[in-house]
């Protein structure tokens, strides 16, 4: 592993009985009830950022957060993420024990440079850092899925900047770079920063270094003086397929391991094309060599003189009058014929290039499942996992001394989940997600903002199947964090509590001289 979590505790494994866990699903919650757990979710919506309190064996309070930031397009989003950073600093006094990165998008580590002026080694004392395995640098499936992740955003920045250029846009090229654009969030900030920039800074909190690098290799264990929490890696996966997994209107289906070079090959190669001057590269999408043909900003500038040109001039131009020696046939010479051509639609496989990258970021997220180990409920946090990491696990297990445990029973007894993914469609899945999580106790909590996701056109998001499953599994017992009911002062949600593995609900606003609406949410679990 490269480090020790804590000087954490293996549990010690012996052959397997066969025999699986027994454990309570269900335990009565009432007022008065110790909560196993305290969680403070903040309300920045497209971004996660959550605070895990437990009480040790000494009375003193373990400290764990799971991300913080927030999506670039979020209005306001660099002053709500530093109100964040600065509420983490007040309520934990700056003693982070542990700090999870789940993966390397900038809604999830955008605060540790957004807010670098409170989140810094002045401030904050950090135990260590969890990542997952896919942010070891010295990892040879890590450095593979880097190399691939850096030659995609250099593809698609040229793609979003020759979109940019792009003029008589019609509407599919105009769809394409809003969600061009949107996808580049991900990785970037309004200012154009750099998530690995994130990330690191977010590294160099601890003392402690390098990160402890985790994956589904990593044997279950417990932290000294918490010896009642037993922690779960389930993942990211080492599956190259199952890194490039999602599933839609429940189809699943694979991109080829090596379909990388597929979609970059050829856009890669177009893009150097068009920023050549005067020597035409190898371009993998043409269907002709680079020396035959004529450069259409040569034909519509008039530069070269033949019948063709004219014709190209004359019908698939902007409003130019005809040569001065042909004369006028109709009305079709001076209108304009821009419409015809497709000069950008060749980028459309920058689309099937940016999900990709989404999809194989997204399922290298660092999946934890916390389970008590005397009630055996277990709360999972997938971070943006989606399907393809969700996939992997389900024929998980682990031998705990004369037991063995299946991620399937982890799921069952799941009572609170922290919904992958803003809750898209992609990152829930719902025979293998939420159609094995039977407890009658579960809770849910979604970081999302429908009208963030709205505005900058990525459709459901939630979406409204996941979130009616949601409800009808918790019977009502889902936060939002764009609920309206979080701006109140001592807001109140629709379910009543103590209900299910919910015990108290509190919450706090915002400073109205600093913004508008909620600022967290905090839950008590049992």
């Amino acid at each position: 592993m490269g480090a020790t979590i804590m000087a954490r505790t293996p549990v010690k494994s012996k052959k397997s009985t066969s025999t699986t866990v027994k454990a309570k699903v269900s335990v009565p919650v009432m007022n008065g009830v110790t909560p196993a757990i305290t969680i403070r979710h903040y309300c920045q919506g497209i971004g996660d950022c959550h605070l895990l309190t437990l009480r040790k064996s000494d009375g003193s309070l373990f400290r764990m957060l799971i991300d913080c930031g927030v999506h670039s397009s979020t209005t306001g989003g660099g002053d709500l993420i530093r109100d964040i950073a600065a509420d983490i600093k007040t309520e934990t006094g700056g003693k982070i024990d542990v700090l999870v990165v789940t993966h390397e998008h900038w809604d999830h580590v955008s605060g540790f440079t957004s807010a670098a002026a409170i989140f810094n080694k002045n401030n904050f004392d950090v135990g260590e850092i969890w990542m997952a395995w896919s942010e070891n640098p010295k990892d040879p499936d890590a450095i593979a899925f880097d190399k691939f992740k850096g030659q995609a955003l250099s593809a698609l920045q040229g793609a979003s900047a020759a979109l940019d250029a792009a003029k008589g846009m019609n509407t599919y090229l105009g769809g394409l770079r809003d969600g061009l654009n949107s996808v580049l969030g991900f990785q970037f900030g309004a200012a154009g920063e750099k998530v690995r920039a994130a990330r690191d800074a977010a590294a160099a909190l601890s003392e402690k270094q390098p990160p402890v690098y985790l994956g589904p290799e990593t044997a279950p264990f417990s932290i000294p003086g918490l010896p009642n929490m037993r922690i779960y890696v389930l993942g990211p996966p080492r599956s190259k397929d199952a890194l490039k997994l999602e599933t839609k209107a429940s189809e699943q289906y694979p991109l080829a391991a090596d379909s990388a070079p597929l979609f970059l090959k050829p856009l890669r190669a177009a893009l150097d094309a068009n920023n050549t001057d005067g020597v035409y590269a190898a371009d993998y999408a043409c269907p002709f060599d680079p020396h035959i043909g004529t450069p259409l900003s040569e034909i519509l500038a008039g530069a070269v003189g033949s019948e063709v040109s004219d014709f190209v001039r004359r019908h698939y131009s902007e409003s130019l009058p005809p040569p001065d020696d042909k004369p006028k046939i109709d009305d079709e010479t001076v209108r304009d014929q821009s419409w015809r051509r497709i000069d950008a639609d060749w980028l459309g496989i920058a689309a099937d290039l940016a999900m990709q990258l989404d999809r194989g970021v997204n399922n290298t997220s660092l999946v934890l499942a916390f389970e008590m180990i005397d009630s055996g409920r277990v709360f999972l946090f997938p971070g943006d996992a989606q399907v393809g990491n969700w996939l992997s696990w389900q024929n998980a297990k682990w031998t705990l001394g004369q037991t063995e445990v299946k991620a399937v029973d982890l799921m069952a007894r799941t009572v609170y989940l922290k919904v992958s993914h803003h809750g898209s469609e992609n990152a829930t899945p719902e025979k293998n997600g939420l159609g094995l999580m039977t407890s009658p106790d579960l809770s849910a909590f979604i970081p999302t903002n429908k009208d963030d996701a709205v505005k900058v056109r990525w459709g459901a998001m939630p979406y409204d199947a996941i979130l009616q499953a949601l409800s009808a599994k918790t019977k009502g017992r889902v936060i939002r964090a764009d609920d309206t009911w979080l701006a109140n002062t001592n807001g109140k949600p629709d379910f009543a509590h103590p209900s299910g593995s919910v015990l108290a609900v509190r919450n706090a606003v915002r400073d109205p001289k600093r913004g508008t609406g909620g600022l967290w949410v905090e839950v008590d679990l049992a």
